[in-house]
């Protein structure tokens, strides 16, 4: 199993969740992040110059996949991300060791 974290624009995030969904992922963990940063996207940020090149508001996206899910999810992730300016974000793709769910006490069961 794999947990991709990815940080993308808030702008991105509607069109990259429905395209997500649409590639088979049946839950993620969404989140509005204020990202620390020099990739700050310094035309969108209200404050000064200084602050924006240290925080940007970004969202970040979690989930867990199958390992064989992984690269189809990642390219949709960079091509609906993309803007093409700087502060389009990051991808982090992790090994999982293990899954537990809560409920029922399985393991490593991704549905």
């Amino acid at each position: 199993m794999k947990e991709i974290k990815a940080y993308i624009r808030k702008e991105q995030a509607e069109i990259v969740l429905r395209k997500l969904e649409m590639a088979g992922v049946t839950g993620m963990t969404v989140l509005d992040a204020n990202a620390l940063s020099q990739w700050a996207d310094q035309e969108s940020f209200s404050y000064s110059i200084d602050l924006v090149q240290k925080y940007s508001t970004v969202v970040k996206i979690e989930l867990i996949c199958n390992d064989d899910q992984k690269d189809k999810l990642v390219e949709v992730i960079k091509k609906y991300g993309y803007t093409g300016r700087s502060g389009d974000g990051w991808i982090f793709v992790s090994g999982v060791e293990r899954a537990v769910r809560i409920r029922t006490g399985e393991e490593n069961v991704i549905d």
